[in-house]
C-alpha cells in the first residue's frame, strides 16, 4: 500500500489487549504513513495520553485493568477543549454496545474483525476533518491573539447584560483578570447612580424600546475600576446576533488621562485669553499715555516734515518738535534700544525732558546732558537711546547739532547737492555720564531752501526679498533728484516699495527740516 499525504504524520494510538491485534493494525498505519503508537489496556492509554496526546485513537472495548468505555471518558475530559477523535473496534455490535461507546464519549464503530478499507476511508474523513480543527484553531488563536492586543477594551454582553467575553485589556481599562469578568453582569463596571439604570434601559430596549446608546455614535460615560476608582470611557455599542440570539458588543477606551490633558489644555488656553486680554488693555492704556506724549503742537510746524513706522504695536522711535520763546525751532529723533513697548517705555524720559527744556530756551549742549543723567538715573543697564538734536535759528540761518549713535544727517541744499559728515557723532544717551566733550554741540550752516535730514538706522537697513538694504546711497539719490516739498513723501514710496510689502525689521523714522 502506497503511502497516503492525506494520512502523512497522522498520530494514531492503538489500545487492544491482543498482541496480534496491535501488530496488525500498527503495521496497517504505518504503511499508511502515519505514526503508530501501542496501549495493552484502557489504563496504559490513558498514561500514554497524558505524555503525548494522539490526534486519534483506535480503541478496543473489553479490556483488563481498564475498558475501553472508561479509557475514552478520561482521555476525553484530559483534551480540555482539543478534538481526539475515538474510534471503538468491537466484536460487540448490539444496539446497547454503540450507544454506550458513543456515551462515553466515542466518535464511530467498527465491529471486529476490522475491515481495513473501510478503516482506511475512516482514517482520511477524520484525518480532513482533523485538518479543518487544526486550520479553524489556528484561525481562532489568531483571532483571540488579534482580540487580546487591542488597546480598547472589547466586552460582549448578551439581553440580560451577561458578560459573554472581554478582552485582554480588561486588565489595562478595568483592573480585571478576564476570567473574572465573564458570566458577572456588566454592571460591574459602572459607579452608581448609572449602574442601577442601566438594568431597565437594556430591558427597554429589549423589548422594544429606543436605543440610548446602541448603534449611536461613541459617547463619553463614567466607568468603575476594580479599586473603586471612576474613570471616564468612550463607548461605542453595536448589535449582532449569534446563533439567533442577540448580542451586545461594546467598545471601550479609557480617556480619563486624555480628558484631564484637555482640560489643563483648555484652563491654559483659557488663562492665556486672560492674560491675552489683559496685556490688550495695558497696551490699550501704554499706548495712550505715549500718544498724549508725542502729539504736540510743534509737530505741526510748518517747517518740520516726518514719517514713522513701527515695526510692532509700539513704536521704538520717536521725533518731536516744538518753538521756544525766542521762536527757535527745536527737533528730535531718537531710537531706544529693541522696538516695541520696552524700547517706548526707554524713550520717555527722553521725550519729557526734551520738551521740559526746549520751550524755555535751553542751550542744545544741555538738553543731551540732562536727557543722558535721566536716562542714566531711572533706566536699568543696557537701556540706552540713539539720538539727534536739533535747535535751528532761521533768522541766522543757522542750526546747532548734537548727534549720538544715529546715522550722520544731510544737508540738501537748493541745488540738490547733498552735504554730509555735518556733525561727529556722539555716544548714545545712557551709556556713560556726559563730561563738557560729549555734550559739544557743532553749528552747521543752513542757507535758504536747503534742507536737513535726519532718519533712524530702521530706513538704511530695511531690506528686500533678497536681504538687500536699502542703503544710504539709495536714500541720497532720491534726496538730490526730488523737490524739497516732495522727498519725505518720495523716499517713503520707494522704501516701501524696496521692501515689497514684506514689512519692517526694525522701526523707521525720518525728519526733514526747512530752513
Amino acid at each position: 500500500m502506497d503511502r497516503d499525504d492525506e494520512l502523512s504524520q497522522l498520530k494514531v494510538l492503538v489500545v487492544d489487549d491482543t498482541a496480534g491485534n496491535r501488530q496488525m493494525l500498527q503495521s496497517f498505519l504505518r504503511k499508511l504513513g502515519c505514526v503508530a503508537m501501542t496501549a495493552e489496556n484502557g489504563a496504559e492509554a490513558v498514561a500514554n495520553c497524558e505524555r503525548d496526546m494522539p490526534d486519534m485513537i483506535l480503541m478496543d472495548v473489553m479490556m483488563p485493568v481498564m475498558d475501553g468505555y472508561e479509557a475514552t471518558r478520561r482521555i476525553k475530559a484530559m483534551a480540555s477543549g482539543r478534538w481526539v477523535p475515538v474510534v471503538f473496534l468491537s466484536a460487540l455490535d448490539r444496539d446497547e454496545n454503540l450507544v454506550a461507546g458513543l456515551e462515553a464519549g466515542g466518535d464511530d464503530y467498527l465491529a471486529k474483525p476490522t475491515n481495513l478499507v473501510v478503516l482506511n476511508a475512516k482514517l482520511r474523513s477524520f484525518a480532513r476533518t482533523l485538518a479543518l480543527q487544526r486550520r479553524l484553531d489556528e484561525s481562532r488563536r489568531l483571532t483571540q491573539a488579534i482580540f487580546d492586543n487591542i488597546d480598547d477594551c472589547v466586552v460582549t454582553i448578551d439581553e440580560q447584560g451577561i458578560i459573554q467575553s472581554i478582552n485582554a485589556s480588561a486588565r489595562t481599562v478595568f483592573g480585571y483578570e478576564p476570567a473574572e469578568l465573564v458570566g458577572a453582569n456588566v454592571e460591574i463596571l459602572m459607579p452608581e447612580p448609572m449602574r442601577v439604570r442601566h438594568g431597565g434601559g437594556l430591558r427597554r430596549y429589549v423589548g422594544g424600546g429606543a436605543p440610548h446608546f446602541v448603534g449611536a455614535e461613541r459617547a463619553q460615560l463614567p466607568g468603575l475600576h476594580k479599586t473603586g476608582k471612576e474613570l471616564l470611557l468612550e463607548i461605542g455599542v453595536t448589535e449582532m446576533r449569534v446563533d439567533d440570539q442577540r448580542r451586545f458588543v461594546g467598545i471601550l477606551r479609557d480617556i480619563t488621562e486624555r480628558a484631564a490633558a484637555e482640560r489643563k489644555l483648555r484652563e491654559h488656553a483659557e488663562m492665556l485669553q486672560r492674560y491675552h486680554d489683559d496685556r490688550e488693555i495695558e497696551n490699550a492704556l501704554a499706548n495712550e499715555i505715549m500718544r498724549r506724549q508725542l502729539q504736540r503742537p510743534g509737530l505741526e510746524d510748518r517747517q518740520f516734515h516726518y514719517w514713522l513706522t513701527p515695526a510692532s504695536y509700539f513704536s521704538g522711535d520717536i521725533v518731536a518738535a516744538c518753538r521756544s520763546p525766542k521762536g527757535k525751532l527745536y527737533a528730535m529723533l531718537a531710537d531706544g534700544t529693541g522696538h516695541g513697548l520696552a524700547a517706548a517705555i526707554s524713550l520717555l524720559p527722553v521725550l519729557t525732558t526734551f520738551y521740559g527744556l526746549a520751550e524755555h530756551d535751553y542751550a542744545l549742549g544741555y538738553l543731551a546732558m540732562e536727557m543722558n543723567r535721566q536716562l542714566l538715573a531711572f533706566m536699568p543697564t543696557g537701556r540706552f537711546v540713539a539720538a539727534g538734536l536739533v535747535c535751528l535759528d532761521s533768522e541766522k540761518c543757522a542750526a546747532d547739532l548734537w548727534v549720538g549713535g544715529m546715522p550722520d544727517p544731510m544737508l540738501v541744499e537748493n541745488s540738490g547737492a547733498v552735504r554730509s559728515g555735518l556733525a561727529p557723532s556722539h555716544l548714545p544717551l545712557g551709556i556713560v555720564e556726559f563730561d563738557e566733550e560729549s555734550a559739544m554741540v557743532h553749528r552747521v550752516q543752513c542757507p535758504p531752501g536747503s534742507q536737513l535730514i535726519m532718519y533712524s538706522d530702521g530706513l538704511a537697513e530695511a531690506t528686500d526679498s533678497d536681504g538687500e538694504a536699502f542703503g544710504r546711497v539709495r536714500l541720497t539719490e532720491i534726496l538730490a533728484t526730488t523737490p524739497s516739498a516732495h522727498r519725505l513723501d518720495a523716499v517713503k514710496d520707494a522704501v516701501v516699495r524696496h521692501m515689497a510689502g514684506g514689512g519692517a525689521h526694525d522701526d523707521i523714522s525720518m525728519l526733514s527740516i526747512d530752513c
